[in-house]
């Protein structure tokens, strides 16, 4: 089994034969994306293996830096701004702001421009009669405009097409006809059928442009793994870390935008049901960000959209992730007042922190972690990059600010400590969770060497580092199922009258997926569930789990109990007298796949770890203080590790603050928790 976590950064590859665990990382390339993959696969060798699983945040990276194919939009004359427009909400710190703008509207980096957003004549009624036929003329003659303006996609969405895709479908055909088989297209009564308009066309819109980004791109990696040898499956993530074969998640793209998180935190959950650690906050400290997730009772939240930027909605399952501008390569600033100041900004991969000798000057949290002397200049990155700790003292002497050098170091580091806490205690109070209940999951990269200092400033359990952190977002995608859905919207009132219309729509959408899989599918059973509201309200319940059976009048009183638990687990109220409306109703299948194993060794008496040596940490405190240093191949399980100390490994580091004690699990995790006891 192989999985490949491709970052904006480095791409983190994973490879499990015979139980062992193989890993690598490729720096990521803009110009070459498919050759980094392709290296990281030929360096671990892909011959024999059964499955190939990827994960990107390749499509997402384009869409924030508008790194952009020329895609056009289609929809019904006189809607052609609802990409403007989006939901009309605004985020809490523009409320009172006149000058604020969406990041996607016309007024700042549309996604589509406005003159290549054209109005067709046509309307379906919302109960899926014609009210105005399509008038093809008009659609040929908008079509000519688009070709003459060079698009490359064009992507569809026609009033009330959820319910009757007849327009569409004949639109697509005209676009076929006008503009040739080689410009891609996506309708959103196939990318996206469910209700409201803005939602369904930002998701369309995002289909057609990663349709452009990722077709010739997995293309590319398929031939490319044959070439190396490979026979087995490849698999692309989506956003909730379900795996897809890649023709099929070609046919609706959108879906595999980012995975990367997802990954991560299927990841923790799959770590944590072996180590009996059931509820978890997880962070993925990389070099831009931290991305923040939670698991409950074993598991993850689960929405029906995300957000790409604020209002940019997308219709697509996916773990709920919370991110901040805070990693190892989150640049050091400074502030009006000449105070510190850490991210959002990133050195990225090129040029990168000032100590790896590529051409940066500015000052990054990585820098203060060579000068400190949590990381070893030597063997960073397994020996791969020498860290010049000159360069890093000249970056940060380089601050015009009246702060001493040695402030500015230790503000470096523990600001940036301070900003991914103040995340995480944001996902648990957003979920009313009691943050002592809960472990922190600390991965990525640069997560075992900032997020411990996160135990000063939390009262969290523990802190947990996993084995191979560095690539743990990677070994979640072995740790995951294949996932196929469909999902279609109605609104209906649930009452024993509505049953058979309810039960006909389930019974439709799971033959379709039965087809889909052919005999794949023989003895699988489907998951059912719908997004509900109370009657009036404008947003929904997602998830609400359908009893297996035939819908009928009797089994509804159940479905709507089953509501109305859902909300009051989620909203803290319940309102039984309220009548129930269903939105959006979706069935599942999972075709059950081959995972990374956790074994736990017996159980052990814990006993003082021997260091490999000595280091000096200097700038986090009043003096330079002495500290052991441990390679983590030779922890074995129950041995203790007491702070200030550094665990290394070849792809990360692990600092163990002074008052805490570290100890390594059964699993071969890394236990860190406050005070010389546990």
């Amino acid at each position: 089994m192989i999985g490949v976590d491709v970052g904006g950064t480095f791409t983190d590859v994973v490879a499990i034969r015979n139980g062992q665990v193989e890993v690598t990382k490729v720096p990521s390339s803009r110009v070459d994306p498919a050759g980094s993959v392709i290296e990281g696969a030929r360096r671990l060798g892909v011959e024999g293996s059964a499955v190939f699983n990827h994960a990107s945040t390749m499509g997402l990276n384009a869409v924030l830096e508008r790194r952009l194919p020329k895609v056009a939009f289609l929809t019904t004359e006189g809607f052609r701004d609802v990409l403007d427009r989006g939901s009309v909400h605004r985020p809490l710190d523009a409320q009172t702001d006149p000058a604020w703008r969406r990041t996607f509207g016309d007024a700042a980096k549309p996604l589509v421009p406005r003159y290549l957003r054209r109005g067709i004549v046509e309307r379906k009624t919302a109960e899926g009669g014609t009210l105005i036929p399509l008038d093809e003329a008009q659609a040929r003659h908008e079509l000519g405009i688009l070709g003459r303006c060079g698009v490359e996609g064009v992507a569809i969405c026609l009033i009330n097409a959820y319910v009757d895709d007849e327009h569409e479908l004949r639109l697509r055909e005209l676009v076929r006809e006008v503009l040739g088989n080689e410009v891609q297209v996506s309708i959103s009564s196939a990318t996206s059928p469910l209700a409201k308009e803005y939602e369904r066309a930002s998701t369309t819109v995002i289909d057609v442009i990663m349709k452009l980004l990722f077709t010739g791109y997995a293309t590319e990696i398929n031939s490319d793994l044959v070439g190396l040898g490979f026979t087995g499956q490849l698999n692309f993530a989506d956003c909730a870390a379900n795996l897809l074969p890649w023709e099929e998640a070609l046919e609706r793209p959108f879906r595999i935008l980012f995975a990367g998180p997802a990954a991560g935190t299927v990841s923790s959950g799959h770590l944590g049901a072996a180590i009996g650690r059931p509820n978890l906050l997880c962070a993925d400290v990389g070099g831009t960000s931290t991305d923040v997730s939670i698991i409950v009772g074993g598991a993850p939240f689960v929405q029906n959209t995300f957000e790409i930027e604020h209002d940019l909605i997308i219709n697509a399952l996916s773990t709920e992730v919370s991110s901040v501008g805070a990693g190892g390569g989150s640049l050091v600033t400074v502030a009006s007042s000449g105070g510190i100041l850490v991210g959002p900004g990133s050195a990225g991969a090129e040029p990168g922190p000032a100590c790896y000798g590529r051409g940066g000057t500015q000052p990054t949290v990585t820098d203060a972690a060579l000068l400190i002397g949590i990381l070893d200049g030597e063997g960073f990155a397994g020996g791969a990059i020498a860290l010049d700790r000159g360069a890093a003292e000249r970056a940060f002497e380089s601050l015009d600010s009246p702060v001493s050098f040695d402030e500015r170091v230790r503000t470096a580091y523990r600001l940036a400590a301070a900003h991914m806490a103040e995340e995480i205690l944001n996902v648990a109070v957003r979920h009313g969770v009691d943050i002592r209940d809960f472990s922190l999951m600390a991965y990525g990269a640069a997560g075992g060497m900032l997020l411990p200092s996160v135990l000063d400033l939390l009262p969290l359990r523990e802190i947990i580092i996993p084995p191979h952190p560095g690539l743990f977002s990677a070994l979640g995608l072995l740790s995951a199922d294949q996932v196929y859905y469909e999902s279609e919207s109605a609104y209906v009132v649930f009452s024993g009258t509505s049953a058979a219309e309810i039960d006909a729509v389930y019974s439709v959408m799971e033959e379709r997926l039965r087809e889909r899989l052919g005999e794949a599918a023989n003895g699988l059973p489907v998951r059912r569930s719908f997004d509900g509201r109370l009657v009036g309200q404008s947003w929904e319940t997602p998830f609400v789990q359908i009893p297996d059976g035939p819908i009928t009048s009797e089994s509804m009183t159940q479905v709507v109990e089953t509501f109305h638990d859902a909300y009051e687990l989620r909203n803290g109220n319940r309102f039984d007298s309220f009548p129930v409306e269903g939105v959006t109703y979706r069935v599942e299948l999972v075709v059950p796949a081959e995972k990374v194993a956790y074994t736990p060794a017996g159980q052990v008496e814990a006993f003082a770890a021997v260091p490999e040596g000595t280091l000096t940490l200097r700038y986090l405190f009043d003096e330079p203080v002495s500290a052991e240093w441990f390679h983590r191949k030779n922890l074995s399980p129950g041995a203790t590790v007491a702070g200030p100390a550094v665990i290394r490994e070849e792809l990360s580091t692990t600092f163990v603050a002074s008052g805490q004690l570290a100890r390594v699990g059964l699993c071969g995790e890394i236990l860190i928790t406050s005070g010389s006891e546990e």
